[in-house]
């Protein structure tokens, strides 16, 4: 199952294992329970801690349990948890054998300290790079309290089970058989829904911050390489995010970013994190900005309200908020969103197999989507609004080779229609003749672009037509004292590597209004 190099890298994991462990299989008589066999007796192979039983009566089939020998400790996978699923799987061996998982000790004491019985199921994608931090997270939290149980499900090797329980996008999180969460979700934000009290306590210890020298909202490249430079100035250093990473971890293959030949988001987002916290950076994960007030004095105080009722304060701030998928704003999507209505084709994609999709956006991005869906799905049908597709010309000869993709040029989307579960068409108009239509299909991947995440700066800051912050060449702002980087400005051209660039100037130049202050300071004292 397994080839001899990924064996060799698997035995050097499996040396952490401190506890003996049991894999429990239960298996049927098909292709997939054959390969599940194959691949536990390899895993079995590499370590004299791991036993195997085939005895293993779970109705899932293929599925299989890690259990420590013992102890009331363990965690399931219903399929074959590999591509993206591998680093959970052999996180989960490993730590079900007594390795210590990498969380900050307050984190620990949290989930151990949760009172109730949690029944998670993650319904999971192969080729999902959202899914692993689910699965990754809830497999943790039930090592470390027992009465939190978890099992990561193949979706589309459980499509019966998928399509009576409705699930349409991976990754969905089940509790105690209701829904509990769609999309990415780390340990912090599980507890923060889990513990109702986390989100008070996280307001009352932002509150007693000092004020910083420079605080960056926002935690995408821009952020992280501004926190970076900043950081390395030797002064005071915040960075106050929603979600650290922010689009980036929606990003399958990056090919692009110079001197990395290839990667994923999720791991560069990783490589991101671990060098911001090599340096002295107060990082403020799950914190939504609502409202930034200029310092009222030249040299003064910028303050930033917080969504929890917090509010920070600083000497200079970076904004690299920077943006989200672009929506049609058509009746029905917000109505179908997760239930036929998709963003992610990478993600969401292996459910629609052998159904009928809409991809909207002519651009690269959704040339790309159709092109990968049609290799899962019975047929696509791409939509845009112009009069040609904007993609790149290797990618349009690519999709125009394909026998089951349709191109629909000079068409404007209206409605997303739906029989009250799940999408069943989109109504959409022709732009040459004005004539309404109706498209029969099961899912809409839409691909039309990115907004800034700036609504909450209106008033504040001075916003381009389209949202974005406008800066000068040195990333400055209207407000003095006030940077930004990033997708959320108006510099061309939105690319990560050109977004770490920004970051990292936007820092040099908030230290040198901060140095240029400092005669001030000093007359003011």
């Amino acid at each position: 199952m397994l080839e001899a190099s990924l064996k060799a890298q698997l035995k050097g994991y499996l040396e952490n294992i401190r506890h003996p462990i049991e894999l429990v299989a239960s298996l049927g008589e098909g292709e997939k329970s054959t390969e599940l066999l194959g691949l536990l007796q390899d895993i079995v192979a590499q370590s004299d801690k791991i036993s195997l039983s085939t005895d293993g009566q779970d109705a899932r089939k293929p599925s299989f349990a890690i259990n420590r020998t013992g102890a009331d400790i363990g965690v399931r996978f219903a399929g074959l948890p590999m591509g993206h699923e591998f680093t959970s799987l052999v996180l989960a061996l490993i730590q079900v054998g007594g390795h210590p998982p990498r969380l900050d000790q307050e984190v620990i004491d949290q989930i151990a300290a949760l009172d109730g019985d949690y029944q998670f199921e993650t319904y999971f994608s192969l080729s999902c790079q959202n899914c692993p931090d689910v699965v990754q997270a809830l497999n943790v939290m039930s090592v470390i309290n027992p009465r939190i149980r978890h099992v990561a499900i193949d979706g589309a090797l459980f499509q019966d089970e998928v399509s009576a329980r409705k699930i349409m996008a991976v990754p969905t999180i089940m509790l105690n058989g209701e829904v509990f969460g769609q999309g990415r979700m780390n340990v912090e934000q599980i507890l923060a829904r889990l513990d109702t009290g986390a989100v008070s306590r996280a307001a009352d210890r932002i509150r007693d911050k000092d004020p910083f020298d420079v605080l960056i909202v926002g935690g995408g490249p821009a952020g992280a390489a501004a926190a970076i430079y900043a950081a390395r100035k030797g002064i005071r250093t915040g960075l106050a995010t929603e979600r650290f990473g922010g689009q980036v971890l929606d990003t399958m293959g990056i090919e692009n970013f110079i001197s990395v030949s290839h990667t994923e988001g999720p791991k560069l987002v990783t490589a991101l994190e671990a060098h911001v916290k090599d340096y002295e950076v107060d990082v403020m994960n799950l914190q939504r900005a609502v409202r930034l007030t200029p310092a009222q004095t030249p040299g003064g105080l910028i303050r930033v309200d917080l969504e929890n009722g917090a509010s920070l304060s600083s000497r200079s701030v970076i904004l690299a908020t920077g943006a989200r998928w672009r929506q049609m704003n058509v009746p029905g999507e917000d109505a179908y969103r997760n239930r036929g209505v998709a963003y992610c084709p990478h993600c969401d994609g292996p459910l629609y197999k052998g159904k009928r999709v809409a991809v909207i956006g002519g651009g690269n991005s959704g040339v790309e989507a159709a092109i990968d869906l049609a290799g899962v799905v019975k047929h696509v049908t791409l939509i845009e609004f112009d009069s040609q597709l904007r993609a790149d010309a290797v990618l349009q000869r690519k999709l125009t080779s394909l026998p089951n993709v349709t191109v629909l040029t000079s068409t404007l989307s209206t409605e997303v229609l739906g029989d009250g579960e799940k999408v069943t068409a989109l109504a959409y108009q022709d732009r040459t003749t004005n004539m309404p239509h109706q498209l029969d299909l099961d899912g809409i991947f839409v691909q039309i672009g990115l907004v800034p995440n700036t609504e909450w700066l209106k008033g504040a800051i001075e916003l381009s037509p389209r949202g974005e912050i406008i800066v000068d060449a040195r990333g400055e702002t209207s407000v003095p004292g006030v940077f930004a980087a990033g997708d959320a400005t108006t510099t061309p051209f939105k690319q990560i590597i050109i977004a770490t660039g920004e970051g990292a100037k936007s820092a040099l130049s908030a230290f040198d209004y901060l140095i240029r202050l400092a005669p001030v300071d000093a007359a003011a004292a």
